[in-house]
């Protein structure tokens, strides 16, 4: 942050901003994260990590400061920060039982969530992260595809595809928080987005290539390098 806002000009405020969008970005996450070393390459410290924290009714315990708590039974968790960090949106992917696998489900919820935030003013920054530790996303649910009528396959790689697209066409800065595995269509959804914080357990990989299995859930995806 000082080095950032000790460019002069334009580029400067530009370099400054984007550290404090990580920065809100990493104390939406815990502790331990780093920032890239393109800004600061300090990890994020308890002084951070505690302000997206408010006490629970008592004093005793702690809870985070969303503004609405999801259900656990939810495989997508959105989440409005609140105070300083109003304007940022996390959305959590809770899969745990299949490794946060993309299921169709999982897809109609992403959707609908975009399509929702994609037209609110309010939200500056969209968080998308796991809500299971170990496991950003291993890609498509193969279980659930082995299942699927084949007149199913071609909807459902079809929907998958234009979740991807709206994510990366969003008038926002999305930002992926990789944690673990991170294969498949997973990591399609990872380069989606505008940023990608990894942490050092992080692993990544377009494994259906081994099966001489183009990725198509980004194909179309105008996704960074």
């Amino acid at each position: 942050m000082a080095a950032a806002a000790g460019v002069p000009g334009a580029l400067g405020t530009l370099r400054a901003g984007r550290a404090r969008l990580v920065a809100a970005y990493c104390a939406g996450i815990g502790p331990g994260w780093r920032l890239p070393g393109s800004w600061t390459g300090l990890p994020v410290g308890p002084a951070i990590w505690a302000r997206g924290w408010t006490p629970a009714a008592g004093g005793a315990a702690w809870r985070r400061g969303y503004s609405s708590e999801a259900k656990t039974e939810d495989e997508l968790r959105v989440r409005y920060l609140e105070e300083e960090n109003r304007g940022i949106v996390v959305l959590g992917i809770n899969r745990a039982y299949a490794k946060n696998s993309l299921s169709k489900n999982l897809v109609k919820m992403l959707s609908k969530a975009v399509d929702a935030l994609k037209s609110d003013k309010k939200v500056r920054t969209i968080i998308v992260r796991s809500e299971v530790p170990g496991i950003f996303c291993a890609g498509a649910d193969l279980k659930e595809r082995v299942k699927m009528h084949s007149s199913e396959v071609g909807p459902f790689v079809s929907k998958l595809r234009a979740v991807i697209n709206e994510i990366a066409n969003l008038p926002v800065p999305t930002i992926a928080a990789i944690d673990g595995l991170a294969l498949g269509g997973g990591l399609e959804l990872a380069l989606a987005c505008d940023i990608r914080v990894a942490a050092s357990s992080a692993k990544m990989g377009l494994v259906e290539t081994k099966l001489a299995i183009i990725p198509g859930g980004g194909m179309n995806c105008s996704c960074p390098s």
